[in-house]
């Protein structure tokens, strides 16, 4: 999986180009701590070229959102296939994280 970045004043666009699984978990989430650092809150994540994620990739969702929550930010995806999107509806976390239908309302909803 590809992980590009694009910051925004404090917030910041992780773009996720592949399958969200278990061996990539590490990678994002350093991804995502190094923003942290540099005073990131808020994430819109981009999954338009996701088409699957698994129960570690999911996780890694909630882990990003929990630490944004601590630092009183929030968490968006955008651009929610719909295989991701089921997949986020039977494990009960499309409630649990907005999804928008694209980029530019996640940003929005996040201003």
């Amino acid at each position: 999986m590809k992980i590009q970045h694009e910051n925004y004043d404090q917030l910041t666009v992780l773009t996720l180009d592949g399958d969200f699984v278990a061996d990539q978990v590490e990678r994002f989430q350093k991804v995502a701590d190094e923003r942290i650092a540099e005073d990131i809150r808020d994430f819109v994540v981009d999954v338009a070229k996701m088409e699957f994620i698994d129960s570690r990739g999911l996780e890694s969702l909630l882990w990003l959102q929990e630490v944004s929550g601590e630092r009183l930010g929030q968490v968006r995806l955008a651009n929610t296939q719909e295989n991701v999107a089921k997949i986020l509806e039977i494990t009960r976390l499309a409630s649990r994280i907005d999804s928008h239908p694209d980029v530019d309302s996640a940003i929005k909803s996040l201003r």
